[in-house]
């Protein structure tokens, strides 16, 4: 079937979306949106799919959520076990109107659904999964993109992101069925007085906060330490389960971005909802300055993100990066559990491969085992799976990843805000107490263990070319393999492309060693359409440090455009 020919049959159908009909009638004519939205379908890719809202195969919207469903729910069939999914969602628009249609389609194929009623983050429904011993979770969300994206996220019956296999049988069954028709469906308001729909109930929500607040380090200190703090939800899930969890642990100095406190999927005081930039902090910079806050934190809309902005000396605001609050939050840590005597024996830690080697050295110097993954919080997840499979879950410290994913404890198996916020206010409300600062911390160990800096640099490729135009970038670095970089050699080039030489699963990842002791990493993301560079650069200071790494920039940059 053409891509006009499967326009004109969704024109024809009955779309139960006000919205969806009204731009079938606008796009009538028009060669390319009618193209861009039928010519390809979304990819369940990364266990998953996230698009711009919209009609057509190419767009999120209730059919392609359906669709989506029902593979779920046919590998839910061939699964043993309780036959429950659980589903949460965000504060992004649709969120709740795709969540009861997944609902309805799992319904209708006899498995029972546990639908939280309210919106709830990442790390809630990754607890839910577990706490009900589901066969899987869906989180309808589309993290941290503009606000005409949503998404759907599938979770295994462990609380992790599903695997590679299951999501590859997902995907067979999910092209098999027809995107209009081959759903089965059921009414939601049928599905709950059938008993196959039920509410996340309240012991699950206070086993989670239970939970969360069991990884607090230094138990008590928050309460006397007097911090200030300044916080923003950017309009998502966060609000909530954060100022819960702060308010329980003694934090009660807490001033919201008025603009960004209640959930609105418009985004509208930042376009672009991501703790990692600065002008989703800007609103909340402004009321830190002006509360003279200890702190500025920032959770992304489905709150497995978190990032801050920490005060300085003279009064002023400093963004903290993703690899450096992965380096404090590991320090203190380590050293808080080690004061406390609750180090566990053979301590494992986890960090993605992107991640900063200044952690190494940091592990290294408290004896934990750090372990190294692929890019993807699944796989720290798996970490996690490995140990507890062993009976040695107890042994977990935490695992990060650059891109502001932090997770301490083994409750959850995805990423989670809450409880990473819970513990850098720990830690903030630790070096106030002792007159330090989180500033302090992070340049004394900048000299105890040297000078690195990080960062990345994205290229983006859009339209439907671009995927082609990645995979054209990525085999030319393959063929033609770089031998040095504005002057430095390649020492050593790794491809994870060839598991047999890295000991991880293949990966579409490229790291290069140079001979200064700096590195550039090159991956395609599992979610945009971009090509992700890192580096890390070493230097006597910052500013010589960030002269490397702009130099490392351009000279990749031809390669990359």
């Amino acid at each position: 079937m053409t891509y006009q020919e499967e326009y004109k049959r969704w024109a024809a159908a009955d779309l139960q979306d006000f919205d969806l009909n009204r731009e079938l009638r606008e796009i009538a004519g028009d060669d390319e949106a009618i193209r861009d939205r039928f010519a390809v379908a979304l990819t369940f890719g990364t266990a998953g799919l996230r698009g711009v809202l919209g009609a057509g195969t190419n767009r999120m919207n209730i059919w392609v959520v359906r669709q989506a469903t029902q593979g779920v729910a046919d590998w839910v069939k061939t699964q043993a076990g309780t036959q429950t999914v659980a589903i949460s969602y965000d504060s992004r628009l649709k969120g709740w109107t795709f969540a009861r249609e997944a609902a309805g389609v799992l319904a209708a194929n006899g498995i029972h659904v546990r639908l939280y009623d309210e919106l709830m983050p990442v790390p809630a429904l990754s607890f839910a999964t577990r706490y009900y011993h589901c066969n899987a979770g869906i989180m309808i969300t589309a993290s941290h993109n503009p606000a005409q994206y949503n998404g759907y996220k599938a979770y295994g019956p462990d609380g992790c992101q599903m695997t590679d296999d299951a999501a590859a049988v997902v995907y067979e069954s999910i092209q098999k069925t027809d995107v209009l028709t081959g759903a089965r469906h059921m009414g939601f308001a049928e599905g709950v007085e059938k008993g196959l729909i039920q509410f996340v109930g309240e012991d699950c929500r206070d086993a989670f906060y239970r939970a969360v607040e069991s990884c607090q380090v230094r138990p008590g200190l928050a309460k006397s330490a007097g911090l200030k703090l300044v916080y923003s939800p950017l309009n998502g899930t966060g609000l909530v389960p954060v100022t819960r969890v702060l308010k329980d642990i003694g934090i009660t100095d807490i001033s919201i971005v008025p603009e960004q406190e209640y959930p609105n999927g418009y985004f509208t005081t930042c376009s672009y909802p991501n703790p990692e930039i600065f002008d989703a902090l800007a609103r909340g910079l402004e009321l830190a300055k002006e509360k003279d806050a200890d702190l500025m934190l920032a959770t992304d809309p489905d709150a497995d993100r978190v990032g801050i902005a920490m005060k300085c000396a003279d009064g002023s605001y400093e963004l903290v990066s993703g690899n450096e609050m992965g380096v404090l939050l590991l320090d203190y840590i380590c050293q808080g559990r080690a004061e406390k005597g609750t180090m566990p024996e053979k301590p494992v830690a986890v960090m993605s491969i992107v991640s900063t080697p200044l952690a190494d050295k940091v592990a290294e110097h408290y004896g934990v085992e750090l372990r190294h993954v692929l890019t993807g919080f699944k796989w720290i997840g798996d970490q996690i799976a490995r140990l507890e499979a062993a009976g040695e879950t107890e042994r977990f410290l935490f695992g990060f990843e650059e891109s502001y994913g932090y997770l301490a404890g083994s409750y959850v198996r995805d990423k989670d805000a809450v409880v990473a916020s819970m513990l850098i206010c720990e830690m903030a409300a630790y070096y106030r107490s002792i007159g330090s600062s989180l500033k302090e911390r992070m340049e004394e160990i900048y000299r105890q263990y040297g000078r690195y800096y990080n960062k990345v640099e994205s290229f983006s490729f859009p339209g439907l070319s671009g995927m082609d135009r990645m995979k054209e970038i990525m085999s030319g670095l393959r063929q033609n393999p770089p031998q040095q970089f504005a002057g430095k050699t390649v020492k050593k080039a790794i491809d994870y492309a060839e598991p047999d030489k890295t000991g991880l699963p293949k990966a579409n990842v490229l790291i290069y060693m140079l001979d200064d002791g700096a590195s550039v990493v090159v991956r395609p993301s599992g979610t945009e359409p971009k090509i992700k560079t890192y580096f890390t650069t070493l230097g006597q200071d910052l500013d010589e440090a960030k002269k490397e790494q702009e130099v490392l920039a351009a000279a990749i940059k031809p390669l990359l455009a």
